[in-house]
């Protein structure tokens, strides 16, 4: 294996730790900026409310790519190796984003930076899990506050600039890249602990099982296919020949492990989807979706606000993690969850700040304690346990969650407007396009409301946006779903006289 054995002292782990932790601020600071400038790229690049939410997807589910493939081979090529990968696509992203000239560049540019980002997740949760191997869901829990406070300082870099054109902002993102790229380099890193107790390659393989595989290699597909989509429709892979390529994928990957997968495992992906999108779908759109009763700068505060919430809670997870078990805290941060975006659809002016908290409460503990789940409970999946459900999360987001989110609100806006203002929607509706699970969607063709009278423009406005609260609403579904499964484990759990974690020095599972 390329990672040599060696023991590393206090200080040694505390820097590699950290040094993780500003690797993860920088993934998401770009994604706190871009989500209070994609309404600039809406306007540069002509996009619509489903082109943003495409864009916003292909900023995520890519991530999968590249955290999938280190997560196979990250034992053999050395952590260090995923490190320098990573530098070099965020700084080739950043600058693909700044030179773009047309939505098929930007889309291009913004897929990149997501394979960077996936590629910083696939080393920096085992090397946590390892490091801390007897504390993981607090640890875990802390490393991930660095993603909320790269959301909070991308969203306040973006605010403070102010009127500055979009690119000036997106040339700060270079800066958290660089720090971590100079704290990373001189670091040394150790072998993950499925390694360590000599879990055989074939038995990590077996934790994720035929049907585990059949998931990722699906989603994977219908990703692949958004890109050969993107360059053609007509490469665009048809839903039945995706199912058929999982199929074979986890027939093969069942006989190799000869295991269709833990079931507990398995419940634990079905829930990503849906997490990711209550989570990063709904940060992508907040800003956006907060226009009806703020203006960009303070619907930006808002998202700081919420985002230093975050932050704050989860580097006190340890406390809280060991009251209730990270099974009982992903219980109670779902329920509240269902509570915030409810109330966030309802609210309106300052009461949104109390709606946004409650949110914020909710949506704190639900991927960082997954993670601590995954890693306490599957020690012997190593990195592809750990990474495996990241990256279904990003898939499901990206690839249906975001654009359907935005497919709705463009389906509410069209729907609306055709019925209230028809004159005024033959003038800028767009060609119909089909979204998974939607169907047929018309969006707004935003250079031709631009071309509309003052008046006409503010009757386009004040039908958008009680479409796009109301996503708030149809997102609350999602974390009702995970609600449940969560309680099975729960139950689960007090069966057996209470959570535990697995220990590979006693067998793991």
């Amino acid at each position: 294996f390329a990672n040599c054995c060696f023991t590393m002292d206090e200080k040694e782990t505390k820097k590699l730790f950290w040094a993780c932790f500003v690797a993860l601020v920088a993934t998401s600071f770009v994604f706190g900026l871009r989500a209070n400038i994609i309404g600039d790229w809406q306007t540069d690049f002509g996009l619509s409310e489903a082109d943003k939410g495409t864009i916003l997807g292909v900023g995520l589910w890519p991530f999968a790519i590249s955290i999938i493939v280190f997560s196979l081979i990250i034992d053999y090529i050395g952590y260090k190796t995923a490190a320098y990968f990573a530098m070099g696509c965020h700084i080739a992203s950043l600058l693909l984003t700044l030179f773009a000239n047309g939505p098929t560049a930007l889309y291009w540019s913004v897929f990149l930076i997501a394979i960077a980002n996936g590629t910083v997740e696939a080393f920096i949760n085992p090397v946590v899990a390892t490091i801390y191997k007897k504390e993981k869901s607090k640890w875990l829990n802390i490393l991930h506050a660095g993603w909320p406070a790269g959301l909070a300082l991308g969203a306040l870099t973006a605010i403070l600039l102010g009127d500055a054109s979009w690119k000036i902002k997106y040339v700060m993102c270079f800066v958290p890249v660089v720090i971590y790229a100079v704290m990373i380099i001189p670091r040394k890193f150790p072998v993950n602990e499925r390694v360590e107790a000599n879990v055989s390659y074939r038995e990590m393989l077996g934790q994720v099982g035929g049907i585990g595989f059949f998931l990722l290699t699906w989603l994977l597909v219908l990703g692949v296919s958004q890109i050969l989509a993107s360059l053609n429709p007509d490469l665009a892979v048809n839903g039945i020949v995706a199912v058929i390529i999982a199929a074979v994928v986890a027939i093969g990957a069942g006989i190799y492990t000869k295991s269709f997968g833990h079931w507990m495992f398995l419940l634990v992906l079905l829930t990503m989807g849906p997490l990711a999108t209550t989570e990063l779908g709904t940060d992508s759109w907040m800003p956006d979706l907060l226009g009806a009763d703020f203006t960009p700068a303070q619907a930006g505060w808002i998202f700081i606000y919420v985002s230093t919430i975050m932050t704050i809670l989860r580097f006190y997870a340890g406390p809280i993690v060991h009251k209730f078990s990270p099974i009982g805290l992903l219980v109670i941060s779902a329920i509240i969850a269902i509570i915030g975006l409810l109330f966030l659809s309802k609210s309106a002016g300052f009461v949104i700040l109390i709606a946004a908290t409650v949110y914020a409460l909710g949506k704190t503990f639900l991927w960082s304690t997954t993670l601590g789940l995954v890693s306490e409970q599957f020690p012997k999946g190593g990195a592809l346990t750990l990474n495996g459900v990241s990256a279904v999360g990003v898939l499901g987001m990206g690839i249906l969650g975001a654009p359907i989110m935005g497919g709705l609100q463009d389906k509410g806006i069209d729907r609306d407007l055709m019925a209230e203002h028809p004159a005024i929607h033959e003038q800028v509706a767009t060609a119909p396009r089909a979204l998974p699970f939607l169907g047929e969607v018309r969006g707004v063709d935003e250079d031709k409301v631009k071309k509309l009278s003052e008046e006409d423009q503010e009757i386009v406005r004040q039908v958008r946006y009680p479409n796009k609260k109301a996503a708030f609403v149809q997102v609350s579904v999602l974390p009702t779903f995970m609600l449940i499964c969560y309680l099975i484990l729960f139950f689960y759990f007090r069966a057996k006289g209470g959570y535990k974690p697995q220990d590979l020095s006693d067998g793991g599972h």
